[in-house]
């Protein structure tokens, strides 16, 4: 579906798989806990493929969140070794309580959650033609998803000495000078995102929580013509995941800068 992203872009994990047939347990790694480990969903392409190929360039063990277990096995092979598959639905609470569960037989901490899962649904071209199940499936993967996401790993995440939770939004879902009418559904989850990347900033003090527009890239969704390369809209996530100072908290980025909410 041509999509005209005119303020950001955002990757998708679009696929349903089947259950992981293979437990981490029965692949018998250990982890130190001196080694950075990080969890990016939505990393079988696109932004989310190229965060977490990033990552384990500056050395983090890399962990590709995707539903679709073909494309995520073959994305983390393509990476390599630092990085593992991880099956995870950010819609469905069950799965993503099965995913810490997994994650956390492999691991005894995590350092960086980024929630890049997100999706824009057919017909988000119009507030006043938006059906309630659109409205409830975007805003589940959207929105809620994150927050159930930093639920579940929060325990894992607790263990690290500098633990950072990074929301990819959208500045669509800016309210500072009102809506243009692009995919409302979609930049209503936006606003939504932040509004838990707010309210997760207060609840965990000693966490870096923040928010982060990529920009309008050249993925799947975002169209050939977008302005922007994966290695662009994925460079300031990788940057608050790993080198932004960890007081930095609580805040809405785009190129490694604060913009108003």
């Amino acid at each position: 579906m041509p999509v005209r992203l005119g303020r950001t872009a955002f990757a998708r994990d679009d696929t349903r798989a089947r259950h992981c047939d293979c437990s981490f347990a029965a692949q018998n790694f250990t982890m130190a806990k001196s080694e950075k480990i990080a969890l990016v969903t939505g990393a079988n392409k696109g932004i989310g493929f190229e965060v977490a190929r990033q990552l384990t360039a500056k050395g983090f063990r890399v962990f590709i969140g995707a539903r679709n277990e073909k494309a995520g096995r073959a994305a983390a092979q393509k990476i390599g070794a630092t990085a593992t598959f991880l099956k995870i639905d950010v819609s469905d609470r069950k799965s993503i309580q099965e995913a810490a569960k997994e994650l956390a037989k492999a691991v005894d901490h995590l350092d960086v959650l980024v929630n890049n899962a997100g999706i824009i649904v057919d017909g988000d071209d119009a507030i006043l033609k938006a059906t309630p199940e659109q409205f409830e499936e975007t805003m589940r993967t959207n929105a809620l998803g994150p927050l159930m996401a930093a639920e579940a790993f929060q325990p894992l995440l607790a263990k690290s000495s500098a633990p950072r939770i990074v929301n990819v939004s959208s500045s669509g879902g800016q309210l500072l000078d009102g809506a243009d009418g692009w995919s409302p559904i979609y930049c209503i989850s936006k606003t939504t995102l932040n509004g838990v990347t707010s309210q997760l900033a207060a609840a965990l003090p000693k966490f870096a929580v923040n928010s982060v527009c990529p920009g309008w890239v050249r993925t799947d969704m975002g169209g050939a013509t977008a302005p922007r390369s994966v290695e662009q809209g994925a460079d300031g996530i990788v940057w608050l995941a790993a080198d932004a100072p960890q007081n930095l908290t609580g805040k809405f980025l785009q190129d490694r800068k604060v913009i108003p909410w």
